[in-house]
């Protein structure tokens, strides 16, 4: 969101899911839609049955690379590069939008100096990417008018996520792919309510609609509405809390809708810093391994469970019905915080989901004209800034900017925190799988963990051979943090050098592995790049 709203003022979806199947290019980066999102993996087949072309930009050999017209099989961690060098090549051919740049953007004269340096030799040099399949792909985005960008984690899951998401949005404006149905920028969102919850101020430094805490506009208009004397101090993001309680500085964390000790990265120092905490409260559905160390846990209630509204990946707020009553001691989370509040000694008082809606609409301009009644038929999507406002199916239209213009940023390519060397040579990227989305959820379904009931390493083949390792057999990957061990896929999916684990299996907790370095902005962990050794097991795993 940081890298987006700084480029173009707002950093959600630019189009719409259903505009996904009339788009004439795909340009598809760091995402792997058909097993990480399903629906909108099934749009891109209907986009490219239409006939639409496709570039896919990944280390790995996925469904989605195979059927791409241009596949740009680049080193992680070295987005920045490739697509520097693919506006090089944009610029130096004249692919370039000028009116577009002319009249609805900023700061285009430091970006293109910066992209000079960018060179086709030195691109392919830094990324592995062939000087020639850049410029194949720089002509196919730049001459297409319907080219749709579409990234999600493989971008975002870096040190340079911000800069990465910077370098998108160069991409879009450069060539005025934005502003119009089919053509845009678009970040698939991990989770179903992931848009919402940033929606409504689940953010470290915003109040609900994306109004700043340090605002003093909103924060009289928060305190005001709220009854109470606001901070405008940002709160800590995920890194800083676990920093925080080890250090003692943090007692309590109340934790819900999450698992932190399966997800997060360097999970041992997650697990350490929970585990110093005087008080841990989860609110979950299940008891997850996080609820685990929990001294409260509070059962919460599932989405069939409830009423209210979810706000999906295309800005779409929908409406959520409740079909059966709460199971057991579970209370659908509204309540439990209501009561949790009043308890606490601030009053809140909401009869029905709709009254927290209506005040969210009531401070929040993007939700202005949303209501319960208008959302019983269809979703709106935002912004909706009145009553009888249709929703809005893309932003910026015409090249009318939230922040006023569109805003170039100078790049450059940074390397990723750990890279592979003589002590770990090898390298570890991860990601999802289709069968095990989530395993606090889909862990517990019976047929899933049959299909696949247990982790396994992709290792490329020519590593397999000088390591003497078979299909099947078990494997230790060991960072400098600890060592998990699965059995290994021997497949040529991944480039020699590197080796590939989901993070779903908690008997193969990969984040255990994983790199805590962060994004200097956002603080998102590193997931995607970091330096390991892998060893064939002597003996079966215990």
């Amino acid at each position: 969101m940081a890298g987006l709203a700084a480029a173009l003022g707002s950093g959600a979806m630019t189009n719409s899911i259903n505009e996904i199947p009339f788009n004439d290019l795909l340009f598809v980066i760091g995402a792997n839609p058909p097993e990480a999102h399903p629906v909108i993996g099934a749009k891109m087949r209907q986009a490219l049955a239409r006939g639409a072309s496709l570039i896919v930009v990944d280390p790995r050999r996925t469904e989605l690379a195979e059927q791409a017209d241009i596949w740009l099989q680049l080193r992680p961690g070295t987005d920045i590069a490739l697509l520097n060098g693919i506006m090089h090549l944009i610029l130096q051919h004249g692919w370039q939008k000028d009116d577009f740049i002319h009249e609805c953007t900023q700061g285009f004269d430091e970006f293109a100096k910066t992209v000079a340096a960018y060179t086709p030799d030195r691109v392919e040099a830094i990324t592995g990417v062939p000087a020639q399949k850049l410029l194949a792909a720089a002509r196919l985005y730049a001459q297409t008018d319907r080219a749709g960008i579409y990234y999600t984690l493989g971008i975002t899951e870096h040190i340079c996520g911000t800069d990465n998401v910077l370098s998108v949005a160069n991409l879009a404006l450069l060539t005025g792919h934005l502003g119009r149905p089919y053509t845009g920028v678009n970040p698939l969102r991990g989770q179903n309510n992931v848009q919402g919850a940033c929606d409504a101020g689940a953010l470290p430094n915003y109040f609900p609609g994306y109004q700043k805490t340090d605002d003093p506009l909103a924060q009289a208009k928060f305190s005001k509405a709220w009854g109470a004397v606001l901070s405008n101090n940002p709160g800590h993001t995920l890194p800083d809390m676990f920093d925080a309680a080890v250090a003692g500085q943090v007692k309590c964390m109340y934790i819900m809708g999450e698992d932190p000790v399966l997800s997060d990265a360097n999970a041992l120092h997650v697990r350490k810093g929970l585990e110093t905490l005087e008080f841990l409260v989860v609110q979950n559905l299940f008891l997850t391994e996080t609820a685990k160390l929990a001294d409260v846990v509070l059962p919460a209630a599932g989405f069939a469970e409830k009423d209210g509204c979810f706000a999906n990946t295309e800005r779409r707020i929908q409406r959520v019905r409740k079909a059966i009553d709460p199971i057991g001691q579970s209370r659908p989370d509204s309540e439990i915080i209501i009561e949790l509040s009043n308890r606490l000694g601030y009053s809140m008082h909401y009869e029905h989901p709709s009254e927290i809606m209506a005040e969210m609409a009531s401070l929040a301009p993007i939700y202005a004209g949303v209501t319960y009644e208008r959302l019983e038929e269809k979703g709106l999507q935002w912004p909706v800034p009145y009553k009888d406002h249709p929703g809005t199916q893309f932003l910026h239209e015409n090249g009318r900017f939230t922040c006023g213009f569109g805003k170039f940023h100078a790049v450059e390519h940074q390397p990723p925190d750990e890279e592979p060397d003589a002590d770990y040579p090898y390298l570890l990227s991860t990601g999802r799988i289709l069968y095990h989305y989530n395993m606090t959820t889909v862990g517990r379904s019976r047929w899933l963990t049959e299909f696949r009931p247990a982790e396994k390493v992709m290792v490329h083949p020519a590593d397999a051979c000088q390591l003497e390792i078979r299909d099947g057999d078990w494997l230790e990957v060991k960072s400098r943090r600890s060592v998990v061990a699965a059995q290994a896929w021997v497949t040529d999916r991944v480039l020699p050098g590197m080796v590939w684990l989901s993070f779903h299996y908690p008997d193969c907790p990969t984040n255990e592995v994983t790199n805590g370095a962060y994004d200097k902005v956002t603080k998102t962990y590193e997931y995607k790049v970091c330096a390991v050794q892998v060893h064939k097991r002597t003996t079966e795993k215990n």
